[in-house]
């Protein structure tokens, strides 16, 4: 028997992994906003057209949306399936770890070109909490009102539920990982989104 609520955590873990809003996946999967939020609150259940649109919406096939994770196996998410995004300006970022339903850990590996700023984010909700790691260059980073440069091997905490930002103002590449542990999500695009996004 299908279980509707780790269904729809499931379903909701992979629309924020895409910083995607209910709204923005209703319209790509054509469903209504209304059924879309009952699904993912596991008030609903959707029938095999629904399921599928909505699968298309995410752009996973249908049988990786129904296929919920037991308790105790191991996910695995292969290189050739991490969600890579191009930023304008040359900067990109992918999302390294698998999704896990009720799970809001995103950990990201995010390289900006020289002389790149990859803007401001919106505070995540109090109790999140981000990690930094530069692989090479040197990354600004920005909280709130404070900046601190990190180079080669530097990593930095912060409690992310204030405004933060990521530049690179070196003369070469910056490559940096972003571990982050939201409470929910923001509404805007993040990293991610989670990290600097639903990410940083």
């Amino acid at each position: 028997m299908l279980d509707l609520v780790a269904l729809g955590g499931h379903i909701q873990a992979l629309r924020h992994s895409r910083t995607l809003t209910l709204q923005q996946l209703a319209g790509a999967a054509d469903v209504s906003v209304s059924m879309l939020s009952s699904v993912e609150r596991g008030q609903k259940a959707p029938t095999v057209v629904v399921l599928a649109r909505i699968a298309e919406g995410l752009g996973v096939p249908l049988a990786q949306l129904v296929a919920l994770p037991d308790d105790n196996r191991v996910i695995v998410r292969r290189a050739v399936d991490q969600d890579g995004v191009d930023e304008p300006g040359g900067w990109r970022w992918v999302i390294l770890t698998p999704v896990v339903p009720g799970v809001n850990f995103e950990w990201i590996r995010s390289t900006l070109p020289p002389d790149c700023d990859a803007g401001r984010f919106p505070a995540y909700a109090p109790g999140s909490h981000e990690y930094v790691v530069v692989e090479s260059g040197t990354l600004r980073l920005t909280i709130g009102d404070e900046s601190v440069d990190l180079n080669d091997g530097d990593s930095a905490y912060f409690a992310a539920d204030v405004t933060h930002g990521y530049a690179n103002a070196g003369p070469a590449p910056c490559t940096y990982y972003v571990a982050a542990l939201i409470m929910r999500p923001r509404a805007a695009v993040g990293h991610v989104p989670l990290g600097g996004v639903t990410r940083g």
